[in-house]
């Protein structure tokens, strides 16, 4: 299957619309507990780009930062509430971007699981994907 050179994607409302352009850094599956809290889900499937990557089409004004902790900082529509993207001081130069959020698909599959230790109890996981936590949440586990 032919993978396109960007995809499309959008809020649920669709009131921000952007387009990303590949080839993408990653793409991993966050277990951490701010992810959980900030989807209502056991995790959250990510894809990185570098910024210049993503460009919004449409609805950029209704973005809203959260700065999420220390290091992190999520973008949402203010109108539906859809976490877009998150953006850390640990890679000032990337761009995180929900998955769950494009309608195209993307030039990987996940690739691991992230913060697999603070994966939710409830969760189970069934893949043979690498699995990597600890304290930076990418060590092998």
């Amino acid at each position: 299957m032919s993978v396109p050179a960007a995809a499309r994607g959008s809020c649920l409302c669709g009131a921000v619309s952007f387009e990303v352009a590949f080839p993408t850094l990653f793409c991993a599956h966050c277990h951490c507990t701010l992810c959980q809290r900030a989807h209502g889900a056991g995790y959250v499937t990510w894809l990185g780009v570098l910024h210049h990557q993503c460009h919004i089409e449409s609805g950029g004004e209704l973005l809203t930062r959260y700065a999420s902790s220390d290091h992190g900082t999520r973008s949402f529509c203010s109108h539906c509430g859809s976490t877009l993207f998150f953006e850390s001081t640990e890679h000032p130069d990337q761009l995180h971007i929900v998955l769950a959020n494009l309608r195209d698909p993307i030039d990987r599959e996940p690739q691991m699981h992230v913060y697999f230790g603070d994966r939710a109890h409830w969760t189970q996981v069934a893949d043979e994907l690498p699995r990597l936590g600890g304290e930076s949440g990418v060590e092998p586990v």
